[in-house]
C-alpha cells in the first residue's frame, strides 16, 4: 500500500472517496450508539474509584490501613489489566467479525459484569468482575474509535471523534453525581442494566463500516492480518503510537484513579464523601470541555503541537496539584480542573492520530495494540501503589512520581517527526 511521509501535526495522505452509503441518518445512529456506549463505560470505570474506600471496608470489615491499601490497589490493578487485554483482544476480534458487532458485544460485556460487581460477596469476586468490566471497556474504546474513523470524512473526523471521546469524562462526571446521591456502592452498579439493554437493541440496528466490508472481500487480506500487524513497515508506527498513547494513559489513570482517595487523605472536612464526589465531577467536567474543543485545536495547531502542549501542561499541573496542596480548598479543585482540561484535549487528539497510522485491514488490531500496551506497565505499577504510598509518604507523592512519565511522552512526540500515514477518507 502506497504511503506518504507526513508530519504528525499535519496528516497529509492520499485521499479516497467517502462511502456513498454514509447518509446523515446512518451517521447519526452510529454516533448515538458509540457515544452512549463510551458514556456508560466511563461511569462503570469510575464508580469503583469513587466508592473504593467504602466498598473495600464493607467487604473486608475492620482491617489495617495497609491491608485496605493493598486490596484497593489490587482491585484497580486487575481492572487496568482487563482493560489492556480487552483492548488488544477486541481489536483483533473487530478486524475479523466487524466493527458494529464488536461495539455491541464489548458493551454487553462490561454492562453484564458491572451488574455482577454489585452482587459480589468477596474482594476476589469483585476483582474478577472488575477485570471483565475492564475487558469490555477496553474493547469499547477501540471499536467505537475505529468505527467512527472509517465512517466520517477527514475534514470532520477530528471533531466527531472529539465529541465521542468526551463521552468518557461525561461518564466520569456522572459517577461523581451518583456518589453524591447514593452511599450504597452495591446498588449503584445496577446501572449496568442500561448499557446491556442498549447493546441488545444496537445488535439489530447498528450499521457496519463499508470500508471494513470491502476489505473483507479480499481473501488474501483475511489470511495475513496477524502477520501484517507486525510487518516491518508498521513497526515504527506501532512503537510511536504505543509510547505516545501509553505515557499519557499512565499519568491520566494515576490521577483519575487516586485523586478521590488522595482528597480523602488530606481532607479535614466532615463531609468528605461530597468532596470525593466533587473531585470526580471537576476532573470529568474539565475533561469534557477539553475533549469538546480538541477537534478544533487539532485542526488549528496540528496533532504534534497539540500533544506537546498537553504533555507539558499535564506534568506542570500534576506537580502543582499533588505537591502544593496539604488541604482541600477551592484552589485545589480549580487546579484539578486545569489538569483534566488538558487530559481531555489529549484524548481527542490521540483518537484521531492512532487509527490514521494503519490501513483498514489491521486498523482495529493496531489501534487496540497502541491504546493498550501501556496498560501493562500501568497495571503493574498501580498494583504496588499501596507500597509506594507508604514508601513515598502519601498518595500525593505517589501520583506525582507517576507524572514523570509525561516527560517520556513529550520526548517521544518531539522526536517522532515524520510518520507513514495510511490513506484516509477526504471530501
Amino acid at each position: 500500500m502506497d504511503t506518504k511521509i507526513a508530519d504528525i501535526g499535519n496528516v497529509i495522505a492520499t485521499p479516497i472517496p467517502a462511502p456513498k452509503t454514509n447518509t446523515t441518518s446512518r451517521l447519526t445512529l452510529v454516533f448515538i450508539v458509540c457515544f452512549l456506549s463510551t458514556f456508560f463505560s466511563g461511569i462503570i470505570s469510575m464508580l469503583m474509584s469513587v466508592y473504593l474506600p467504602v466498598a473495600v471496608k464493607d467487604i473486608l470489615g475492620n482491617v489495617t490501613e495497609d491491608k485496605l491499601n493493598d486490596v484497593s490497589a489490587w482491585i484497580n490493578c486487575v481492572f487496568i489489566f482487563g482493560w489492556m487485554f480487552g483492548g488488544i483482544a477486541w481489536g483483533v476480534i473487530c478486524d475479523r467479525i466487524g466493527r458494529s458487532k464488536s461495539v455491541v458485544l464489548s458493551t454487553a460485556c462490561f454492562a453484564l459484569f458491572a451488574l455482577l460487581t454489585g452482587l459480589s460477596s468477596s474482594w476476589l469476586v469483585v476483582s474478577i468482575c472488575r477485570f471483565m468490566s475492564g475487558f469490555g471497556i477496553g474493547g469499547v474504546i477501540v471499536t467505537t474509535t475505529v468505527l467512527v474513523s472509517e465512517l466520517w470524512s477527514e475534514s470532520k473526523k477530528a471533531i466527531v471523534l472529539g465529541m465521542v471521546s468526551l463521552a468518557m469524562p461525561v461518564g466520569f462526571f456522572t459517577a461523581g453525581i451518583i456518589n453524591n446521591i447514593s452511599e450504597d456502592w452495591r446498588k449503584v452498579f445496577q446501572i449496568g442494566i442500561l448499557p446491556l439493554v442498549m447493546a441488545l437493541v444496537a445488535w439489530f440496528i447498528l450499521p457496519e463500516s463499508e470500508k471494513w466490508k470491502t476489505e473483507r472481500t479480499d481473501v488474501k487480506q483475511k489470511k495475513t492480518i496477524d502477520k501484517q500487524l507486525f510487518a516491518p513497515e508498521y513497526r515504527k508506527n506501532l512503537l510511536i503510537g504505543s509510547l505516545v498513547f501509553g505515557t499519557m494513559l499512565i499519568g491520566l489513570w494515576a490521577v483519575f484513579s487516586w485523586a478521590p482517595t488522595w482528597v480523602q487523605s488530606i481532607s479535614s472536612s466532615a463531609d468528605v464523601q461530597q468532596q470525593r464526589g466533587m473531585t470526580m465531577m471537576i476532573l470529568a467536567g474539565s475533561g469534557i470541555a477539553g475533549s469538546f474543543i480538541s477537534g478544533w485545536v487539532v485542526n488549528t495547531a496540528g496533532l504534534r503541537k497539540t500533544m506537546l502542549l498537553c504533555f507539558v501542561a499535564c506534568f506542570i499541573m500534576t506537580a502543582v496539584v499533588f505537591k502544593m496542596n496539604t488541604a482541600v480548598t477551592t484552589g485545589t479543585f480549580i487546579e484539578l480542573g486545569i489538569l483534566a482540561f488538558f487530559f481531555g484535549i489529549s484524548q481527542g487528539a490521540l483518537a484521531v492520530y492512532i487509527p490514521s497510522l494503519f490501513p483498514t485491514g489491521i486498523c482495529a488490531s493496531a489501534t487496540g495494540f497502541c491504546f493498550n500496551v501501556g496498560r501493562l506497565f500501568t497495571g503493574t505499577v498501580v498494583f504496588f501503589i499501596g507500597a509506594l504510598v507508604t514508601l513515598l509518604g502519601g498518595y500525593g507523592n505517589a501520583v506525582f512520581t507517576f507524572s514523570f512519565i509525561f516527560i517520556v511522552g513529550f520526548i517521544t512526540t518531539w522526536l517522532s517527526g515524520n510518520q507513514k500515514i495510511m490513506p484516509v477518507v477526504k471530501e
